[in-house]
């Protein structure tokens, strides 16, 4: 009689475990594109008419975009703040402001919140919409929900159940095929003196979302490459670094190689992930705050809290293309004057370190724009349960790709009063989209080390 209590208890265990990880139903992935958009946002506004309808995206580019043009003018540059928000009436827009967003406007009497109308551009190719369709029926978690079976090009889980669906989307967001640029990275001491931290060129790519190909996504496959060459300053110009993130990296973990040019070699860097301090920020964030979010979930516990409309980074094309390094990195923060904020529903996701793991931060919460599905601020927590750090993503979206982009960032320490600004590409002629991918020899740890010349 106790084995068979024993035997029924762990079938209902695994049906309940069966159930988290399997994808919706027929009739529930119906929603998508009649109440829900292609990827899963809700089509409607809300109540008070502050979050407008999804009507489809910004499909054509504003009148005064110059095609083929690497810089992208702001649709939004005559609007003005429809609310600003400073410390001393923050209180009654509280529940809409992360943690991190109430830290500033508590410290510093300088910081301002500037909201303006809020807009929704998004919208995807047809075929990462035709295959997120796909995905809500197809596509389920493994290994707990560190990694995924059954996969197409898109999201794969445009209607999701649990906190490691949403950070799947935030991992696999379409940012187009890939793209190229040379970029500034500011560091503000707790002084309030703005120093450059880092010149580069990137070259990042998706090539999994390449329309030419079919198929489901291969676990051992890298779905994001990146690599990075430095210029400047003079201790790390021709430093070099590639990375490959793989769909399981359970099965295949991150891969990365960096060249020294003093050492004059290529070494493997398994050291480029988790909470290795990013000496490009002067330490105020780690690897994994890179994007908000990057690399693998198996050190935390991804707790889905819900939806929440909140105030957040977004539509900031002056800040990325415009604005002069010296205007945004200012002291304690960056300058309010070029810092967009929007009113939008985010997805909620509470980070709680798992036993027995390490790792720099004991708690983390993201907030992951419901049409982009980037996580556009995070706020990190040190192991006494203090907010520690607060990162920002400061979105704008190239809709002449269509793509969302994401790497113009911020990173504050709190604990040290000290920011980090990386992805300023406004002195270099701002971002070139890729058309075709790079071939297979650009992203070697050969050609790492042939280009290595100091």
């Amino acid at each position: 009689m106790l084995k068979m209590k024993t035997t029924m208890a762990l079938a209902i265990t695994l049906l309940q475990a069966g159930a988290a990880f399997a994808a919706v139903s027929p009739e529930e992935a119906r929603q998508l594109g009649t109440t829900l958009t292609p990827t899963g946002a809700e089509k409607a506004g809300n109540k008070d008419g502050t979050i407008p309808e999804w009507t489809g995206g910004m499909t054509m580019p504003p009148a005064k975009f110059q095609p083929g043009s690497n810089k992208r003018v702001d649709p939004y540059a005559d609007e003005k703040p429809r609310l600003v928000i400073t410390g001393k009436d923050m209180g009654a827009h509280a529940d809409k402001l992360t943690e991190g967003t109430k830290e500033l406007l508590k410290r510093h009497a300088t910081m301002r919140v500037d909201v303006y109308p809020t807009h929704r551009p998004v919208y995807v190719p047809k075929h990462i919409a035709e295959n997120t369709r796909k995905n809500a029926t197809g596509t389920r978690l493994t290994a707990e929900g560190l990694g995924t079976e059954n996969m197409l090009a898109g999201y794969p889980f445009p209607i999701p159940k649990n906190g490691n669906e949403v950070m799947w989307n935030h991992l696999l967001n379409y940012r187009g095929l890939g793209f190229n640029t040379k970029f500034d990275t500011w560091n503000v001491d707790a002084s309030g003196r703005a120093s450059l931290a880092t010149t580069g060129e990137a070259t990042y790519a998706w090539p999994t979302t390449d329309a030419k190909r079919s198929g489901v996504i291969n676990d051992t496959e890298p779905f994001w490459l990146l690599k990075f060459n430095y210029a400047a300053p003079a201790r790390r110009k021709g430093e070099a670094m590639i990375v490959w993130d793989s769909a399981n990296p359970l099965k295949q973990g991150r891969r990365a190689w960096l060249y020294l040019p003093g050492q004059r070699r290529v070494r493997l860097a398994p050291d480029i992930a988790y909470d290795t301090p990013n000496p490009g920020t002067a330490g105020a964030s780690t690897y994994d705050d890179a994007s908000v979010f990057n690399g693998a979930m198996d050190r935390f516990d991804f707790k889905l809290v819900g939806k929440k409309e909140m105030i957040v980074p977004y539509g900031n094309y002056k800040m990325t293309y415009w604005a002069k390094p010296a205007e945004v990195a200012t002291p304690n923060h960056i300058n309010p004057d070029v810092v967009r904020w929007e009113q939008h529903r985010v997805w909620v996701v509470e980070a709680t370190l798992k036993p027995g793991k390490r790792h720099v931060y004991s708690k983390r919460v993201f907030y992951i724009d419901e049409d982009s599905w980037v996580a556009v601020a995070s706020d990190e927590y040190d192991a006494r349960g203090q907010l520690y750090r607060a990162g920002f993503s400061f979105s704008s979206f190239s809709y002449d790709v269509p793509a969302q982009w994401v790497d113009t960032q911020g990173f504050y320490d709190f604990n040290a009063g000290v920011y980090s600004v990386p992805g300023l590409v406004g002195e270099y002629g701002g971002i070139r989209y890729l058309s075709e991918l790079p071939p297979d020899t650009f992203w070697s740890a050969e050609q790492l080390a042939g280009q290595g010349i100091r």
